[in-house]
């Protein structure tokens, strides 16, 4: 059986789990009386134990079954939640991460290296427990597997059960359920590898129904299997629940003593679980009567009636209230949502059809208005508003929350803080703030550089935070939420905020800035952006190096995003990333600038305006407009890119808004609202400035989309400039 798919399956929820494992470790670290964090914790790595049981990575299997129990001891209370205890769980954490890329990899075993590192770490637990010692890993080694033909120890009896099959029986604990586990699923495999001969469903544990709880398991099975599977083979199927049930398995012919413990070993009355062997054909009348009298000195046996009968009998619960509550054990009742896993590259290549259906239609309608037939018309309205749906459903496919990025730093924010001697909070906030799934992939790398610039740079130590009258712990914040078609992420901190004067000082003397030359606060800040600036006295393991902030920059445009600083000294900083939704197909507002098209992301659009010559020469420098009362500077587009054509009679001014900037841009037509399938430039053109991407029209032109932030930040500085001379002339 081919199981890399399953294998593939288990890599990428194995490591789901183990980010959802540290990130309650981390809540742990606050508050160490959270039960729902244990639990995360503890059902984490039993999860992560069992599935590498199925497939023989057994270098996981030996580990996480050490810290499983170790885990059980800490849930149960016996262990105190402490921050050594954390930060010993973590490297518990880091090394399970290991084991799991290790056979992510394709190698077959662990390298004695990684066993021992697991030794050392299991013995920092051990230190946690009063004198109990835990096992030691040992490397692994292919040794032949003994078979036994006897299912249980104990003494052998020359009589023996004349039954062809094997029997099985099996007792889920209540909580099986809740750790997401399907009893069902088990008995279901049974049938991959063997016949079920014949099963009883056993439901002696099932409570009144005052007393029921839908999120438990009562049930219990006894089995009859027809296989030619060895035991070892039998067991693995069970190996994924083998704490979470009691599970006997006993061969063919088995001798009487091993069906005389099993009676003695499940929980039900003796003479029930007897009843059922010999109903199943496990056992003859004859052989049961052996069994029982092997058990008679223990006390005398009485015979007890099923449960729904004894409920019924004595008129506590009506007959169908019984069949109800059996029949409800038998279906899961937590709901679930359904979900399926697929290949990145499969959605990736449903966007890119989607993108050619969008330019397809697009070319239909232009044929349709060229035709003038009115059914046509109608017929191709209905298609754009059709596919238009598609293309929203499956941009929503690729929007995923950013939290689960943010989440990431919760660790890096602890590691370093703890490495600097600094006292440091991460603080989350709108981390249910969806974006596509490329954006979160390629901004998680920027925002590494600035969390981590954060931590070295802006918190300082306690005691010179304390000294400067400020709280010893800093906190660090991340923030997004949606304005205006984009996405918003913030980071600040609340540390010491940047030193206008020693950045300046800085950059004259790399040159970056000549001496005397005039800066305004904005333009000062944003020199950390500048390559090889760095104000670091000293270079760490963590930052000032000269590298990194200009990377992030680079990287943010390299997404149609921008991004902004603002510090107070003394105070803190904050840098805010201004990032599109989605990088594959917008809504936009196409205008034409003499035989060309240029096409406008929607979102950013707020009104168009027309204007004459005339009115433009009357405002000021010829650059700004009177807005209702507003001063809006603006481009013209023909004159930004140099573009040549027919002007029109008059000219249009479409106003865009960029974080809290608003600007205008000029063209010669508004041509009206277009789906925009957006495709990249290419390395010839990647630094055009004011462009971002381009566009396939339906009749086969490409459109060049505009750069908003760019021009509107043009735009602005246009106007301060405009300013700045005006009060220069009056001085």
């Amino acid at each position: 059986m081919d199981l890399t798919a399953a294998k593939e399956t288990f890599i990428i929820e194995s490591r789901e789990l183990l980010e959802e494992m540290e990130h309650s470790l981390l809540e742990l670290e606050k508050t160490s009386d959270s039960k729902d964090a244990v639990n995360a914790v503890f059902r984490a790595v039993h999860t992560i134990k069992g599935s590498s049981g199925m497939f023989g990575f057994k270098g996981i299997v030996d580990f996480t079954h050490v810290a499983e129990n170790f885990l059980e001891k800490v849930r149960k209370g016996e262990v105190p939640i402490n921050p050594e205890l954390i930060a010993d769980l973590l490297e518990c954490h880091d090394h399970i991460q290991e084991l799991v890329n290790i056979y992510a990899e394709g190698s077959g075993s662990v390298p004695a290296s990684m066993v021992s590192t697991g030794n050392e770490i299991l013995r920092k637990l051990e230190g946690h427990l009063s004198g109990e010692k835990l096992p030691e890993m040992h490397s692994e080694k292919k040794e032949p597997v003994e078979k036994k033909e006897t299912g249980l120890s104990g003494p052998e009896s020359s009589e023996t059960v004349q039954n062809e099959n094997w029997h099985i029986s099996l007792r889920f604990n209540e909580e099986v359920l809740k750790n997401g586990l399907d009893p069902a699923s088990f008995i279901a495999y049974l049938k991959k590898i063997g016949t079920i001969i014949n099963l009883t469903t056993i439901t002696d544990n099932v409570p009144p129904v005052a007393e029921m709880d839908p999120e438990n398991c009562y049930l219990g099975f006894e089995i009859d299997f027809e296989t030619d599977k060895t035991k070892e083979d039998i067991e693995q199927v069970f190996e994924f629940v083998e704490n979470d049930a009691k599970i006997v398995i006993i061969p063919p012919n088995s001798s009487i003593s091993h069906y005389k413990e099993m009676i003695e070993n499940m929980p039900e009355e003796s003479m029930r679980l007897g009843e059922i062997l010999t109903s199943t054909g496990s056992l003859t009348e004859h052989e049961l009567e052996k069994a029982m009298k092997l058990q008679i000195e223990k006390g005398d046996i009485e015979k007890p009636k099923p449960l729904g009968e004894i409920l019924v009998e004595e008129k506590m619960v009506p007959n169908d209230v019984v069949d109800a509550a059996l029949e409800k054990q038998k279906k899961t009742a937590v709901d679930v949502k359904k979900s399926i896993r697929i290949e990145a590259e499969k959605l990736d290549s449903l966007i890119n059809q989607v993108g050619e259906l969008v330019i397809t239609v697009a070319n239909v309608n232009q044929l349709a208005d060229k035709n003038g037939d009115k059914e046509l018309l109608e017929a191709s309205s209905v298609m754009s508003r059709l596919v238009e749906e598609i293309r929203d459903s499956a941009m929503n496919v690729r929007m995923v929350q950013i939290g689960e990025t943010f989440r990431k730093f919760e660790r890096v924010v602890r590691d370093l803080s703890k490495n600097l001697g600094k006292k440091i909070r991460l603080e989350i906030s709108g981390g249910d703030t969806e974006l596509d799934k490329t954006v979160v992939e390629k901004i998680s790398d920027p925002l590494m550089h600035i969390v981590r610039n954060a931590v070295d740079h802006g918190i300082a130590t306690p005691e010179v935070r304390r000294n400067a009258g400020k709280p010893e712990e800093g906190i660090i914040s991340l923030n997004a939420f949606h304005d205006m078609g984009m996405i918003i992420i913030e980071i600040s901190d609340t540390g010491e905020g940047l030193k206008k004067e020693k950045l300046l000082n800085k950059a004259i003397e790399k040159g970056i800035v000549q001496s005397g030359q005039e800066l305004t606060d904005k333009e000062i800040y944003n020199l950390i952006f500048e390559a090889g600036f760095s104000t670091a006295e000293k270079v760490t393991d963590v930052s000032g190096r000269g590298v990194g902030m200009d990377v992030v920059r680079k990287n943010i445009e390299s997404l149609r995003g921008s991004v902004e600083l603002d510090s107070v000294e003394g105070e803190g900083t904050t840098l805010r990333i201004q990032l599109p939704l989605t990088l594959a197909i917008i809504d936009g507002f196409r205008v034409g600038i003499g035989d060309a098209s240029y096409i406008i992301p929607l979102d950013m659009v707020l009104e168009c305006i027309e204007i004459t010559e005339k009115d433009i020469l009357t405002k000021r420098g010829g650059n700004f407009v009177n807005l209702r009362g507003e001063v809006l500077p603006f481009l013209r587009l023909r004159e930004f890119f140099d573009e040549e054509g027919e002007k029109g009679s008059h000219e249009n001014v479409i106003v865009v808004r960029y974080g809290q900037m608003k600007a205008g841009l000029v063209a010669d037509r508004l041509l009206g609202e277009f789906q925009t399938v957006i495709k990249p430039l290419g390395k010839l053109f990647e630094n055009v400035q004011g462009i971002s991407g381009a566009t396939i029209l339906g009749s086969g032109e490409v459109a060049l989309i505009v750069d908003v932030p760019r021009l509107v930040t043009a735009a602005r500085k246009i106007e301060e400039e405009e300013t700045k001379r005006t009060e220069e002339a009056f001085v």
